[in-house]
């Protein structure tokens, strides 16, 4: 019983009585029957009873607690407790302000990433305002990548050296002054297409423009078949990264990137367009745009696409003074294409030079770097080998052996043109019937060529130099016989075509191998033989075989024609004929 009592009041915690004075079995046995439902009072009752403790509120008890297991104490908590409780009605105060504050907070944050992130947009295009705005500044790296070396003489120019210090473009030509005042914008209103064979000095005409005005308002970029890496070059050249370097792609955001090159070209004229507006106010001269290579583009939907795009801004840009575009191509198909849609658009041949400026100019190469002063009638011979081409003519000119090099660059040409378009004759098999109908179409072109030669009244000026035998496109499609090979030609250069439409070989040493080769001994025969053979290949393909059989004992089949109201014209019968006997 004086446990119990002892349990009793160690319940109660009585503050009049030490711990320690009670039993340690009566302690231990406390702990272990009366701790885990003390615990389970103190969470129901924190659980069901939003009430703060007080200061004497230290170990809470149930409201149901027995009253004889009580200490006076406690019960006046329990009561002040239960009084508050009744007294104090449910609010939805506290609850609705931490609301607002959340929803405060959370509006808050929004709100400033939202305007970082604004901020951060209009300091983007900003920046990259100013990169395509660099872009155009003094300086660029095409003529970086040419050599160009500035030195500055008593003419104040800038000249294109080569590694020896040599000026690459020993020769001046007549379109330079053009092509200058074009490059400066000293001409503008118009766009335009430079066309001529490879090797006449386009590229380095526009290189040597820019020079002289050290690449200001300048960007210049080459053309490439696939549309994506044209975008690439372009905003190099443009110095536009197409917002791959926006710091929205941390995030996952889907960017322009997702769409395609032709889209992004577009966005980059856009913004170049904002810098021609600049420009114009401020120094009244357009921006110059430069695509080289541009017969590089595929003559299918996606270059043709890309093509009309560029046209469409050229035109645009032609007609507010904005921009100029300058298109440089080697092939006649880009002239073909642009011609259908241009308005402004200006063309500019570059053909080779003639007989009295090619002979000058060699003469001066030889004796400025070489020390050394040719006879006229090597320089002539040279000329008559290789003709007025500017990339032959440098080629030769430092060269220690002219003819030499006149002659190796003749056979180049003629095992080009046999490597490409040579036939085989009777003897070729039926799975090369593809090829060598592009193959006979160039020989037969090449023969029409060299007998069109014959009848010409005049085929060397002394002063002019040679005049190469041509003929209309129109024609020389109707002598092939075929009219979709000739732009393959001209793209290996075996022929070309002038801005007239007018069809003849690429170059002088093509020429030389033309004769050559049509010359040989029993060409015509040959070739008459690989077409015939060409032709019995494919009426052997267009050939069906009728077998007839079951004919035994007299039976027979009969064919009849009907016209077209059902009559019948006529008719064929098919019977068994009489049996030969074969002979020993």
């Amino acid at each position: 019983m004086s446990h119990l009592r002892s349990f009793t009041a160690l319940r109660t915690y009585s503050p009049k009585r030490s711990i320690t004075q009670y039993p340690p079995i009566l302690l231990l046995y406390s702990l272990q029957q009366h701790a885990t439902p003390r615990h389970r009072f103190q969470s129901q009752r924190r659980t069901n009873y939003n009430v703060p403790f007080g200061p004497t509120d230290e170990m809470p008890l149930p409201p149901n607690e027995p009253e004889g297991n009580l200490s006076h104490a406690e019960k006046r908590i329990r009561d002040e407790r239960l009084k508050a409780e009744q007294r104090a009605p449910f609010s939805w105060g506290p609850t609705l302000f931490k609301m607002f504050e959340a929803a405060l907070t959370t509006f808050a944050s929004v709100a400033i990433l939202g305007a970082v992130g604004y901020g951060y947009t209009l300091y983007y295009k900003r920046m990259v305002l100013k990169k395509i705005e660099h872009a155009f500044k003094p300086g660029d790296p095409v003529l970086d990548l040419a050599a160009v070396d500035k030195q500055r003489k008593e003419t104040d120019h800038s000249e294109l050296v080569d590694d020896e210090g040599h000026r690459q473009h020993w020769v001046l030509r007549e379109e330079q002054d053009l092509l200058d005042a074009i490059v400066s914008g000293r001409t503008k209103g118009q766009y335009h297409l430079i066309v001529g064979e490879k090797g006449t000095g386009k590229s380095s005409m526009l290189i040597d423009a820019m020079a002289k005005i050290d690449g200001e308002g300048c960007a210049m970029l080459e053309a490439h078949a696939d549309p994506e890496i044209f975008r690439i070059r372009l905003g190099k050249a443009l110095d536009f990264e197409f917002h791959e370097d926006n710091i929205g792609s941390l995030f996952s955001i889907r960017g322009p990137r997702d769409a395609s090159a032709l889209l992004d070209v577009e966005r980059a004229f856009n913004k170049m367009e904002k810098i021609a507006l600049q420009r114009r106010d401020k120094v009244s001269r357009p921006l110059i745009l430069i695509i080289n290579s541009t017969h590089l583009l595929r003559d299918n939907e996606q270059g043709r696409d890309l093509l009309e795009l560029l046209q469409q801004r050229a035109e645009a840009w032609a007609a507010s003074n904005l921009a100029t575009v300058i298109f440089n191509s080697d092939d006649y198909w880009v002239y073909e294409r642009l011609k259908q849609y241009a308005t402004r658009m200006n063309i500019i041949p570059i053909l080779d030079l003639n007989k009295s400026k090619a002979i000058s100019a060699l003469r001066n190469y030889r004796v400025k770097y070489r020390n050394e002063n040719p006879e006229h009638t090597l320089l002539e011979q040279v000329y008559d080998m290789v003709g007025g081409r500017l990339s032959y003519l440098s080629r030769v000119a430092k060269s220690p052996d002219m003819l030499r090099t006149c002659r190796e660059i003749c056979r180049m040409e003629k095992t080009w043109f046999l490597n490409q378009c040579w036939i085989l004759g009777t003897e070729m098999d039926d799975d090369v019937m593809d090829q060598q109908k592009y193959a006979s179409a160039a020989m037969v072109l090449a023969q029409a060529l060299v007998t069109r030669e014959k009848t010409m009244a005049t085929v060397y000026d002394a002063t002019k130099g040679h005049i190469l035998p041509q003929m209309p496109l129109h024609e020389a499609r109707e002598v092939m016989t075929r009219a979709d090979f000739i732009q393959s030609y001209d793209a290996i250069n075996v022929f070309t075509i002038d801005s007239n439409a007018m069809v003849r070989a690429d170059s002088v040493p093509m020429m030389n191998a033309f004769r050559e080769i049509c010359g040989q001994e029993g060409f015509a025969e040959h070739l008459e033989r690989s077409l015939k053979r060409i032709a019995d290949i494919e009426s052997l393909g267009r050939t069906r075989e009728l077998t007839i059989k079951d004919l035994w004992e007299g039976g027979r089949y009969r064919v009849e024609i009907e016209d077209g109201r059902g009559k019948v014209t006529g008719g064929v019968t098919f019977k068994v004929g009489a049996k030969v006997e074969e002979e020993d």
